[in-house]
């Protein structure tokens, strides 16, 4: 569980359609939120899996966290594992790896 910055940032992340069971898919899913990252994007819907980064909440206007996507694979580096080679333990695909590196 993570929590956003506030009550509509949480339901867009946390958005399911009862239609599409991708969010890339569905025309009402606006934002994507990578836990492991912790990384927000605006959903381009052109048919892939394409998304805009953003710093700020749309709707609050708070400023979104440093994305941790370079210390991700700094970690797994300091610890011999090559994420495209190599099987990525799961606490690097939650987020939980944030509270448990130093």
């Amino acid at each position: 569980m993570y929590d956003h910055c506030c009550e509509q940032m949480t339901r867009q992340v946390d958005w399911h359609c009862d239609t599409h069971a991708d969010p890339y898919a569905c025309p009402d899913a606006l934002v994507t939120f990578s836990a492991k990252f912790r990384e927000y994007g605006l959903i381009i819907h052109d048919g892939g899996t394409a998304r805009i980064g953003i710093d700020f909440c749309p709707w609050c206007g708070l400023r979104l966290p440093e994305s941790q996507r370079d210390r991700w694979f700094e970690e797994l580096e300091a610890r011999g594992i090559d994420p495209w080679e190599d099987e990525v333990p799961a606490e690097f695909e939650d987020g939980s790896w944030l509270v448990t590196s130093s």
